[in-house]
């Protein structure tokens, strides 16, 4: 048995369907929590054992500033999963979606240190680039990173990484942008025989559909409410590596270990929302980098900070900090709470 305590996290506004009940099974033969947070659109009659299901009544009974603020029909409403996980007691978050089937690799305990292939100070970086020969690159990548140069995988010597924060990839319908969808084919599946590690000066989106964290990192799991809902997970992704650098953390890719059977969207429609992505994600990179933080700053302070730059910048929406403060109060009770 590990010591570590899991938990999966996701947000949903369907009845249980195929992956939820698979994730449930799973969670309850292995003793992991699994937290599943509905929306205002949920099925009122939503049930699933092994699952810790909470309705938005539920989530306001909870005694968290952040669930009385969260605006509903929102996917930042997840936030609430995480602090409920850090409540619980989780070491380790597994976070998913209700359209991503585990493999049976998904189950397997993971391991916070990594000596692989790294990527050091090489600006943005295509890392799809280095699991498929396919044209294809991860949702939020700068359009002209796309095909920018990348050294060989083969070159890369192995280093040995701190990567409390660890991305899983997804075959068969991966996370892309709309117009990869719009103009290239699917299904698309990458190699299981890498990893590879970004740190310092290193970007690359992540998304939210097969994400482990680690205790530590919690603080940077808050997505953010008032940007494009195809940016709130990126956006998040880049605030998580910047203040990951102030640590010597790195950034982990590694195969995949789901597959998605999407959700009915409407492409064009994520096109429109990944368009102020398309213009802006090189310039919240430049803002991010060229933060100065106290070394004595905490995540949460370093997190503030971040959110403080891009709403000055009006890339996200000044009433974003309400919510910032009050994950920040929200996290920091839950920490103090068990003397971390």
């Amino acid at each position: 048995m590990s010591p570590e305590k899991y938990a999966v996290v996701v947000t949903t506004i369907s009845h249980p369907n195929q992956a939820l009940q698979t994730i449930a099974e799973e969670c309850g033969r292995r003793d992991w929590l699994f937290i599943c947070i509905g929306d205002s659109k949920t099925p009122a009659d939503f049930s699933l054992d092994s699952c810790d299901y909470y309705s938005v009544e539920r989530q306001r009974e909870l005694g968290f500033e952040f669930a009385n603020l969260c605006p509903l029909k929102h996917y930042a409403r997840k936030n609430i999963g995480y602090l409920i996980a850090l409540r619980d007691g989780a070491s380790i978050i597994v976070e998913t979606d209700d359209d991503n089937f585990p493999r049976t690799e998904f189950w397997g305990l993971r391991e916070r240190r990594q000596t692989v292939p790294a990527l050091r100070d090489a600006g943005w970086v295509n890392a799809y680039r280095y699991f498929s020969s396919a044209p294809i690159w991860p949702r939020g990548l700068p359009l002209d990173a796309i095909n920018q140069d990348h050294p060989s995988f083969e070159s890369l010597a192995a280093v040995e990484s701190d990567c409390p924060i660890q991305q899983g990839l997804a075959d068969e319908n991966p996370d892309v942008d709309a117009i990869y969808r719009l103009i290239l084919p699917l299904p698309q599946n990458f190699r299981a025989d890498r990893r590879l590690a970004l740190a310092n000066g290193s970007w690359c989106p992540f998304n939210s559909q097969n994400t482990t964290w680690w205790r530590e990192a919690f603080p940077l799991l808050y997505l953010p409410a008032y940007c494009s809902f195809r940016m709130t997970d990126i956006w998040r992704s880049f605030v998580a590596q910047r203040i990951a650098w102030e640590r010597d953390w790195s950034l982990l890719f590694h195969e995949p270990t789901v597959y998605q059977e999407r959700n009915e969207h409407s492409l064009m429609r994520d096109f429109a929302d990944e368009v102020p992505g398309y213009l802006r994600n090189r310039e919240i990179g430049e803002i991010l980098t060229n933060i100065e933080f106290d070394e004595n700053a905490s995540m949460l302070s370093g997190l503030k900070t971040c959110y403080e730059r891009l709403t000055n910048s009006e890339i996200v929406g000044a009433q974003e900090m309400a919510l910032v403060e009050a994950w920040t109060e929200d996290v920091s009770r839950l920490f103090d709470r068990t003397g971390e």
